[in-house]
Formats: C-alpha cells, structure tokens, sequence
C-alpha cells in the first residue's frame, strides 16, 4: 500500500462523518425548492423612473426591507427576498396558496396622503368644465363624485407610527392611524385650522374617504374607511405599518406551484431516484463482480458526501436538482467503470492484483479527469445563466462531479488496495459479455454523415414549421396555468368560457392522461385573473390551481439571451480545455459532435411536438457536458495508442480505440440512461420534458461518439500516418 494508505483512510473516514452530522436529521436540514413543496415566486421590476433623485440610490435595498417586513406580518415561513441587479427583486414565499393577496401586500406601494378638498365653488366649477386649476387635481372618490384636491399633501404616512383594524358605529372594518409626535402636530394644526372643510384620505393616488373635520383633533389619531372587508382592512393596515414603498413595483415573472403538485412532484422523484439507483448498483457487481462490489461502496460514499454537502450550504432541493442528482449516479459509475476495465486489461496482460490496480488507476486518471472538468464546466455555466430551480440542478450537479472524483479515486483505491495487500493472489474477475471485437466502424462513417444530415435537416425544418410553437412562456412571455377539476370538463366547455372572459388565442391541451381532468390553459393575457373567473365559472370551488407560470415580454427576451450565452460559453469552454488536453483537430472534432448532439436532439424535440423551456435548456447542456465525456475516453485512448502503437496509421489507431472502448461506451452510457429513463417514465409531468430530452441526447451521444467526433478526426488529419500526439497529463 502507498505511503499515504493511513491518510487517506483518515480523510475517508472524516468525510464521512462529517456529511452525515451535516444531514442529520435530514429532514431539517434540506430546504425544499418551490416547486417541491409548493408556493409563489414573484420577480419584482421598480420603476426607478418615479423615484425622487435623493433616494435613487438605496431605493432597490428599501424595497426589500419594506417587502421583508411585509411578509414577516403576513406569517410566510423562511421566505426569501433578494436583489437582482439593480432595480430588480426576487421574492420567494414557500407554502403560499393565496395568490392574489400575497401579489397585493407586497405590491402595494401603499403611500398615504391627507390632502384638503377644496371649497371655492368658482374654483370647482372651472375643474367640471375641464379646466383644473393649476395646485390642484381632480379626482374620483371611492365613495362616489369627484373632488379637487390641493396636489400638495398636508401630511404623509411616512409619520404613521401604528396602522390596525378596529370597526365603527356600524360594525364596518376601518383601519386606525397613529402618528409620531411630529406627525400628531401636524394633524393636529390641520383639523383645528380646516373645520368644516373635507380631509380626503388617499391611498397610492386613489380617495378611499373625503370626512369633513367636524373638530380639532389633538392625539394624532385618523381613519381610513372604504366599505373594506375585514381581511381588506387587515393587509391594508399591514402595509401602511411595514411603510410606503419609495416607488411602484410590478410583477414581471411569476411562478407558483400548488402543494398538491408538490407533493407529487417529491414522491415520483423519490421513485425515479430509488429505480436508477437499485438499476446502477444491481448492474455494477453483476458484470464487475468484486470491483463491482467496490464501486458501490464509493458509489454510497459518493451520495452520502453530495447530500451532506447540500445539507451544509442548505441548497434548496429542486425537482430538477433531484433530476441532477439521479444522472449524477449514473455518471459517478462512470469512473468506476473506466478504471475496472483498465484493471481488468492489466490483469490480462499478466500482471498482479496489486500492480493491475495501481496501473488501472494511472491509466484511467486521466479521461476522468478530463470528462469530469467538461460536465463541471457544463454546471458553472448553468450556476451562472439559469433561473429558479435550475440553479438548483446545477449545484448539484456541481457537487456530484467533485464528490464522484472523491470516490471514484480515492474510496475506491483504498478498498481495493487494502484487499490486495491482505491477498495478493485476489482474484479480480470480472465477466465480459462482450468480447474482442473488430468492427469496421469507420467504414460505413459516410452513410453516418447522411443519416445524421437528413434528421438534423428534418428536425431544424419541423422547428422553423412550428415557429413559436416550439417555445414555451418563458421564452414567449404570457401565462401558463395548469387546472385540475373535480368533475370531467371538456375542453370545449374551457375554451367557450374563457372567450366569454375575453381571453382568446390560447393554447388549450390536457395535461397526462385526459381522465385526470387537468389542462394546461396557455395565453398571452398577462394576469390570470381573467383566466380564473373562468374556470370558476365552470366547476365553482371544485377546482385547484397546481401551477402558474407567468412571464412577462421583457423578461422571456432575457430568458432567450441567457439561454443562448449558456449554450455559447458551454461550446467555448469545452473547446478551451479540449484545446489544453488534446490537438485541435480532437477538440475540434470534439465540439462538432458535441453541437451535432445538440442539433439532432433538438430537431427530435421539434419533431415530437414539446415546447422549450429552461429545463430543455438545462438539459441540452448537461447533453454536452456528458456527450464530450464519451468522446474524451475514446480520444485518450486514440493518444495513447498512438505513442505505443506507431506503425499503425491514424485511422487504424482510431479503429482499435472504439473496438477497445466498445464495452465501456456501451455500460456507461446504459447506466447514465438508467437515471434517464427512471425519470422519464417515473419522475412525473413536471421533469418529463427534462427527460426526454435527456434519453435522445444520451442515446444520439453513443452514436456521435463513434460515427461523429472519431470519423471527423480521421477525415480531418492531414497526415496519413501520426507518430506523436501532445500528452499533457
């Protein structure tokens, strides 16, 4: 064993320990994402345009703090309230299902006035004949007619020091005020000054009541009424106590998803993630016997070391994050994979248990680490261009490709090296259901390039047929409601009443199987009001809103350019290291295929008729991130061969690599497609699209790796025979 057996067995042991004191108890320490345990996302745009020039600079860090202490009285549980960028805020409120009330606290601007009415009758007949004299303004009163006002306002609510409900002589709600002691003054002076004249009470510029002062009050004490209900009164005293925003807010993006959803979102990944993992650790001591027995034991390290580590940076666990996680078993095993057949060569070439694994270990160094840095890349640049839950994917992703270096080259190593050492006669067999094989797999390369031509040109065809179609809101910008009802509903009868509600050109469609009574209500109307009235007007309370998804113009044109950055610095930092690692005709040949699995599955995605959304996008990287996986271990072994093998042409070199990799390509990318196809039958509506797109990727990927990226590297070397190739390990 190495000099640093006991080290490593130490840091094992302390990793170990340390993620599961992390994760316990699991339940307190993994933060569910929205989308998995249900409630609002709202992305809030300030319209700095009407903010005074003194406060422009902190106005976006008061909009925060006002909207925190809003939500604190509203009661939500741990929400989140967070900048983006300069005049932009992110609320998240987890557990919300009052959708409308949560959208009017925190939307408020809630800027209170006193303002007197005035009394000139010459003045008030010019400002009915259309001609408002200039300090005034004439406004409609909520308790009907019209008064003018004086523009300048007497007092403000920013000397309120106490906003509650309290009701009248009549029992009507009506929302008491206090003043600080400035404020008390003020009002104070103002009543005894105005008696008999009209005080209008106005609220983000509208009169809720226009009382007459009948006498001086002296204590600093007011009313607002407005024939509120009790529930009314209550929020509107709650936003006038956490104070006035310092400008107008409004909701340009809004996600919300109903606790039922949420919950069947947790329990279909809990299968999807139980099936890939029982298909992953069955597969590995079946063909690989003890190293397989190995692997597992890295493989559980592995999952122990990701869940603890998102438990310590208290990740929210999204339902893409849980996708993340499942594909990040499947590639973890990749490692272990890799190194196992390099074992078993050496041991085939005669060598001893112990000298069979140090070299296996050498040898498979580094296409992981060069596959690992791809998929890493891939994360990061999904960390920085996505939103929302695909954030969360990305993390974990991230984590899983550290975590899997761990495991799969130190945990594993250590097992297998204390196995030796105390027999060096351990029989390593492993089983070989596929043989040496010879097949000619660059001879048939041009039938490849038509086949691969004719679906990219089919694919990319049906795509430009369909135009925005093929988009989803969050690239179009609109609403997307998903309805589930109690009783069957046609999609007629939907359709008939939401045009009575004047809401037209949408996209109606039932959501799985139609006798689940669920619809997907998709529209370029910005607000669901409309929509809602709608379906209550269909199945009155015997309906539930799962999920909401609303976007406005500007932010799905970001959408659109982040999406197209992510996929444009992916392609470049893969091309980048590929560059570093190999020659450029490998990375060349590399990104080509790369971007052909990207084509092909995009023109499949056309093709089957789904819409675009973030998850895709997120998915189409991951697709490149693990499709330039396949290619690095076939391009290490070519450079490899090519140092020992000289005599053979470029071509023949290539040919011996894919008939050497065959097994490994065939066993890794069945485990990957394990978790793939466990999510895409298991894992619910709401990662479907995820996993489709993830299955033909991982699929068409085989096919590049062998058809693609090796058949363009033969056709683009300029020497028929290659006696050295950069080694940068």
């Amino acid at each position: 064993m190495g000099k640093y057996y006991k080290w490593k067995v130490l840091l094992i042991i302390a990793a170990v320990a340390f993620s599961i004191w992390k994760a316990h108890p699991l339940q307190e320490k993994i933060n569910l994402g929205l989308d998995l345990q249900g409630g609002m996302q709202l992305l809030l745009q300030i319209e700095t345009e009407k903010i005074l020039q003194e406060h422009q600079q902190d106005a976006t860090d008061r909009v925060v703090e006002i909207i925190r202490n809003r939500i604190d009285e509203f009661g939500v549980k741990e929400p989140v309230i967070t900048k983006q960028g300069k005049d932009k805020v992110v609320v998240q409120l987890p557990g919300i299902t009052d959708r409308d009330r949560a959208k009017e606290i925190i939307g408020k601007t809630a800027h209170l006035e006193f303002k007197l009415v005035s009394d000139n009758s010459e003045l008030i007949q010019k400002a009915e004949d259309g001609n408002i004299p200039e300090g005034f303004h004439y406004v409609e009163s909520k308790e009907g007619g019209s008064l003018l006002l004086h523009k300048e306002a007497a007092l403000t609510g920013d000397r309120l020091t106490n906003a509650s409900v309290e009701f009248d002589e009549y029992g009507q709600p009506v929302v008491s005020l206090q003043f600080d002691k400035e404020g008390a003054k003020i009002f104070d002076r103002i009543t005894f000054q105005s008696i008999g004249r009209q005080l209008a009470i106005s609220l983000d510029g509208k009169v809720h009541s226009a009382p007459v002062i009948r006498d001086r009050i002296p204590n600093g004490q007011a009313q607002v009424s407005g024939n509120f209900t009790a529930q009314e009164a209550s929020d509107l005293a709650l936003v006038l106590r956490a104070g006035a925003l310092p400008a107008p807010v409004r909701v340009i993006e809004e996600r919300t998803v109903g606790p039922t959803l949420g919950r069947d979102s947790i329990e279909n990944g809990i299968k999807a993630g139980i099936l890939g993992a029982i298909l992953v650790f069955i597969f590995m001591p079946a063909y690989y016997l003890l190293a397989g027995f190995v692997a597992d034991i890295g493989l559980l390290v592995y999952m122990i070391m990701v869940i603890g580590t998102l438990a310590m940076l208290q990740a929210a666990l999204t339902l893409p994050g849980i996708a993340g996680f499942i594909l990040s078993i499947g590639m973890a095993v990749d490692a272990n994979i890799l190194i196992a057949e390099r074992i078993r060569e050496e041991r085939e070439a005669g060598k001893t248990a112990r000298a069979a694994i140090s070299a296996g270990y050498h040898r498979a160094f580094a296409a992981i680490l060069d596959s690992n840095v791809t998929i890493f890349i891939t994360a990061v640049i999904l960390l920085i261009f996505g939103t929302g839950p695909i954030k969360g994917f990305a993390v974990t992703l991230g984590l899983g490709q550290i975590a899997s270096m761990f495991s799969s080259l130190t945990v594993t190593r250590v097992v297998l090296d204390f196995l030796a050492h105390r027999n060096p006669n351990l029989n390593l067999k492993m089983t070989k259901w596929i043989g040496v094989t010879h097949i000619p797999f660059l001879r048939g390369r041009f039938l490849a390039y038509g086949f691969s031509l004719l679906t990219l040109i089919l694919g990319i065809g049906s795509f430009f047929l369909r135009g925005q179609e093929n988009f989803g809101v969050e690239f179009t910008g609109g609403t997307l409601v998903q309805v589930e009802f109690e009783d069957r509903v046609e999609s007629g009868t939907l359709r008939n009443a939401l045009e009575k509600q004047g809401i037209k050109d949408t996209s109606i469609q039932y959501y799985g199987d139609p006798a689940d009574n669920q619809f997907l209500i998709k529209s370029r109307q910005p607000d669901t009001k409309e929509i809602e009235k709608a379906v209550k007007g269909i199945a009155g309370e015997k309906y539930e809103i799962l999920r909401v998804d609303q976007v406005g113009p500007a932010v799905s044109e970001d959408l659109k350019k982040k999406a197209l950055w992510a996929l444009f610095w992916t392609s470049i930092g893969i091309l980048i290291y590929l560059r570093f690692r190999f020659e450029m005709k490998f990375a060349l040949a590399a990104v080509a295929a790369l971007l052909h699995d990207i084509l092909f599955t995009f023109g499949v995605y056309a093709l089957s008729g789904r819409e675009i959304s973030l998850s895709t996008v997120a998915a189409l990287l991951t697709i490149m991130g693990y499709s330039v996986n396949d290619t690095i271990v076939i391009f290490d072994r070519v450079r490899e061969n090519l140092n020992t093998m000289r005599q053979k042409t470029f071509s023949e070199n290539v040919e011996l690599s894919l008939n050497q990799s065959l097994s490994r390509t065939i066993f890794t990318s069945m485990n990957v497609l394990f978790g793939a196809f466990a999510l895409f039958f298991l894992g619910g509506g709401g990662i479907n699209d995820f996993a489709f797109t993830l299955c033909v990727g991982l699929s068409v990927g085989i096919y590049s790796t062998v058809f693609v990226a090796s058949a363009l590297a033969v056709d683009w070397s300029r020497k028929p025979k290659v006696n050295q190739v950069k080694s940068r390990q």
